[in-house]
């Protein structure tokens, strides 16, 4: 077993994110994970991420507050404990419409050629 604690978490900046402080609850560390890494990511009212894909699949979490997520012109509401899966190649685009922080744990794979 291997336990990181919430102190520990360190800061990230993702590409293309606004409004959003990301931090690294468990990955790219001795000891850590081997397929995946995980994150929490606090958007602030009007903050988000993209439009962009990934040439891997992502699963997100929402802990607290709202998300929405934009596919191919649908829009989808994630509240509190809701999920989703984004497929690899497929373009999304995130965004907090909400006038209340959203909280939300981010599953990504480690990407081709990442030292674990």
């Amino acid at each position: 077993m291997f336990t990181k604690r919430f102190d520990e978490a360190q800061p990230y900046e993702a590409p293309n994110h606004r409004g959003c402080f990301g931090l690294r609850l468990q990955g790219f560390e001795e000891g850590g994970p081997k397929n995946q890494w995980v994150g929490l990511s606090q958007f602030l009212p009007g903050g988000g991420a993209g439009p962009d894909s990934t040439p891997f699949e992502k699963v997100y979490v929402v802990l607290e507050g709202e998300m929405t997520i934009i596919v191919d012109g649908r829009e989808t509401v994630l509240k509190a404990l809701d999920s989703c899966t984004v497929w690899p190649g497929e373009v999304r685009e995130i965004v907090n419409r909400s006038n209340h922080t959203c909280k939300m744990l981010v599953v990504i794979p480690y990407p081709a050629g990442a030292v674990q």
